[in-house]
């Protein structure tokens, strides 16, 4: 329980704490952990706590560092400012960066099976598709789609067999990643979270008033499979499944759940 090292990262990277404070979780990346200051990013050695790269600076944000593989190629995501950010894990260079409407930075970048990139710019704008390839001269953008048939503010959202399915402010909604057209919609769960059970078709659903709730991971109809009454109270946090407990918790109480897989 020593502690072994530790660091200021706004003091690192000279960054003033916004509005609704740093909120973004650090990325582990072998031995090197990334952390996001708003807008900033900076990489400390894992072992000694020693600075090992900034990435280039600009605009601000409550995303979290997100390491995708696009094109074969290792990259950080970030969502912060009015753009989309690629850095290099290795050195922080600048790999690519894509323009975004004025909106919220909050919401996690997702992958599409082909590759491409799905991005929430908030309650305004809604859901971008967007296609990133490295050619001779480096890489390249282009933005396939854009609707506001979902728009997630600060809900995460899941892709699955396709579709991607997430929050349209308040009511849980579903679209075709093909062309982002709006498939179903339905159940007013406030603004809660979600998780996907892929193998099983499943999103598990915790409402903002506690409730945990199971919805069909179909693009047919929203269909929901059961609710339960899990905690009190406001409740703005992911829950987090470990084999088959499910952990929910809010600002005030943590709960477990058990799930019992049945025979078929």
């Amino acid at each position: 329980g020593s502690v072994i090292w530790s660091r200021n990262a706004a003091s690192d990277t000279q960054t003033k704490i916004p509005g609704w404070g740093f909120s973004a979780s650090p990325l582990v990346i072998d031995d090197s952990v990334v952390v996001a200051t708003s807008g900033a990013l900076v990489a400390y050695d894992l072992t000694t706590g020693d600075p090992r790269w900034f990435a280039p600076e600009g605009g601000y944000g409550y995303s979290s560092p997100h390491l995708l593989t696009i094109d074969g190629v290792a990259q950080i995501l970030l969502v912060r400012g009015n753009n989309v950010v690629s850095v290099a894990p290795t050195d922080g260079k600048l790999l690519w960066q894509q323009s975004l409407p004025t909106g919220s930075n909050i919401v996690q970048p997702a992958q599409a099976s082909n590759g491409d990139i799905l991005i929430s710019d908030g309650e305004k704008s809604g859901m971008r598709r967007i296609a990133a390839k490295k050619g001779p001269s480096g890489w390249t953008t282009e933005e396939r789609w854009n609707t506001n048939r979902l728009k997630p503010y600060f809900s995460d959202f899941v892709i699955h067999n396709g579709h991607a399915f997430g929050f349209d402010g308040n009511i849980l909604a579903c679209i075709d990643i093909e062309n982002g057209k709006r498939k179903w919609k339905g159940g007013r769960y406030g603004q809660g979270q979600l998780i996907l059970l892929a193998d099983q078709n499943v999103l598990v659903v915790l409402s903002e008033h506690g409730e945990l709730v199971l919805v069909s991971a179909t693009a047919d109809k929203f269909t929901e499979l059961a609710q339960h009454p899990a905690i009190e109270g406001k409740t703005w946090n992911h829950p987090v499944l470990v084999g088959n407990t499910l952990l929910v918790r809010n600002s005030a109480e943590m709960v477990a759940f058990k799930f019992t897989l049945k025979n078929r």
